[in-house]
């Protein structure tokens, strides 16, 4: 039985593991949750048009908004250090380096695969729940962004070198992300008479945030890379809070692919960092972050498929997501092709103004982007670019329910190619255009490997065979893999940590790496201080 579940075919796990490559390629280069999120789309729509599910496939934008939320949160977590952890040559530095990037890797893929999941498994009613705690939580983070730049006139956000000036800093977390988000999900309970699915769903992620963060942090003490943030400890609570829903509410197989997501996604994360510092060692000069990114997203891309690929034959039929209301269709894709990529993409024009002497930061009376902020100009020239794109995608899906635009397909494999295309080259080509006013030859392990493999899965997705389907079977009897899978997750924690550790002095005998600032977590030389950072001085 097992055998048959995962049979899952070749065009699943490379398309996939390719998508997110290229996603979190592209992700390193604009960072933070915003970044993260776009893997996350990429890879969902990959999956979902490779599923031979056809009855997937009406749900493919609700895949990538889904999957895009899922994977954002890993965002969050600061892992540079830790990653410099690996390559301080201090033998207990290096050990705890590789087992913090398998927790992080963990807490970053855990996530992914209970969002990815859910519009698999989930009728069209409880899947319908979501989206207006969704555009709630949205708003209440745009109003919170808005505010307190009115307030400070300053944004402190996680590019600002001074966000430790804040009154609202506390160890550099999202503590007042979490808290609107959880304020947003209680106006939908009042409105709603009640606590539902997605609403409890919600809050369940919220309070274990909230518990983790007090207990891990403020308690105990705990910190993973001090002085950098502990959104950690926000994640270890999310995926807890994931936990005790799913044991809840019966949802074994759900919980089931976020153990197994999670737990390969540990190994990819922290696998990738020691390839990388396998060819380091050849003596080769290359932007070798850039191939520890990609490497890192092509396993991550493998982890997720195990993780949700045997839910194509374990999973009943879903209902047509027809049924659900027109706006939920429309505010998918409009926050898939808009939103997420706007979020992007209007970092982009900071990089511009600091290299190009001809684009100043105003111009014709309006600044060149405004971030819908009041001390950054509100509506800039970027700005009303991207409402115009927002505002045709918008108006054409409007009229398509009415009349159907003969440009779009009519089947819903070509709708999804579609979608993937469109999203896959928006986000390489705007990414490139980062890049270009400062290229070099470096980049071309970037930009030049990425657009490359968008080649790839450009092929590869308008490539699925029409007539390629499959039937569900019986699902297998996943509870008794719950208590074994945590076993065999953890020993590959450890097992992994001690084998990668045990490469990395063999390969450096105990010496620096380089290729990184020299981050000591232990010792008389250590590095790292639980001091909060001065007044004045950048943010380390």
């Amino acid at each position: 039985m097992l055998e048959q579940i995962y049979n899952i075919p070749w065009q699943m796990w490379t398309l996939s593991a390719l998508s997110l490559s290229i996603g979190w390629g592209i992700r390193g280069n604009f960072g933070h949750e915003v970044g993260a999120a776009l893997p996350g789309a990429l890879v969902a729509i990959a999956i979902c048009l490779t599923s031979g599910r056809l009855d997937w496939l009406p749900r493919v934008h609700f895949f990538a908004m889904f999957s895009a939320i899922g994977w954002s949160f890993g965002g969050s977590m600061s892992y540079m250090q830790v990653v410099s952890y690996t390559h301080s040559g201090h033998s207990p530095t290096i050990f705890y380096g590789y087992a913090n990037l398998f927790a992080i890797g963990f807490l970053w893929a855990a996530p992914g695969g209970l969002a990815i999941a859910l519009p698999i498994i989930l009728d069209n009613y409880r899947l319908g729940l979501f989206f207006l705690p969704f555009l709630s939580v949205f708003i209440g983070w745009a109003l919170q962004l808005f505010l307190i730049d009115l307030i400070t006139r300053y944004n402190y956000d996680y590019q600002s070198s001074q966000r430790h000036e804040s009154p609202l800093y506390w160890y550099d977390t999202d503590w007042l992300d979490v808290t609107v988000a959880m304020g947003a999900t209680l106006i939908v309970v009042a409105i709603r008479g009640g606590f539902d699915f997605a609403t409890s769903l919600i809050l369940h992620l919220g309070i274990g945030w909230w518990l983790a963060f007090l207990v891990l942090v403020n308690l105990l003490k705990l910190r993973m890379t001090p002085p950098r943030g502990d959104n950690w400890s926000g994640c270890v609570g999310i995926v807890l809070g994931a936990i005790v829903f799913c044991l809840r509410h019966d949802l074994h197989q759900l919980l089931l692919s976020m153990l197994v997501t999670g737990f390969l996604g540990g190994l990819a994360f922290s696998l990738g960092q020691m390839i990388k510092l396998f060819w380091i060692r050849t003596g080769w000069q290359t932007n070798w972050h850039s191939v520890m990114e990609q490497t890192q997203g092509f396993l991550f891309g493998l982890a997720l498929v195990a993780g949700v690929g045997m839910l194509r034959l374990t999973q009943p039929a879903v209902s047509t997501a027809l049924d659900l209301p027109q706006w939920t269709h429309i505010f998918a894709v409009i926050f898939v092709l808009v939103v997420l990529t706007y979020l992007n993409h209007r970092k982009a024009v900071s990089t511009w103004i600091q290299q190009i002497p001809s684009l100043p930061e105003r111009f014709y009376g309006l600044p060149t982007v405004g971030l819908f902020l009041p001390s950054r100009g509100l509506i800039g020239w970027f700005e009303l670019i991207y409402l115009s794109i927002g505002g045709a995608i918008l108006y054409l899906l409007i009229i398509h329910f009415e009349h159907p635009i003969p440009l779009f397909p009519e089947s819903w494999l070509g709708r999804g190619q579609l979608l993937y295309l469109v999203f896959t080259w928006w986000i390489i080509v705007f990414n490139f255009e980062r890049a270009l006013t400062g290229f070099s030859p470096g980049r071309l392990v970037t930009e030049g490997v990425i657009t490359f493999n968008g080649v790839l899965v450009t092929i590869l997705a308008l490539s699925v065979p029409v007539g390629f389907s499959v039937t569900p079977i019986v699902a297998f009897g996943e509870q008794q893999w719950f208590n074994g899978g945590l076993l065999a997750g953890f020993a590959v924690l450890t097992g992994s940590s001690l084998l990668f550790w045990l490469i990395t002095q063999m390969l450096y005998d105990r010496q620096p790496v380089g290729h990184s600032g020299l981050h000591i977590r232990f010792g008389p030389n250590r590095t790292a201080t639980t001091d909060r950072p001065k007044s004045g001085q950048a943010h380390p």
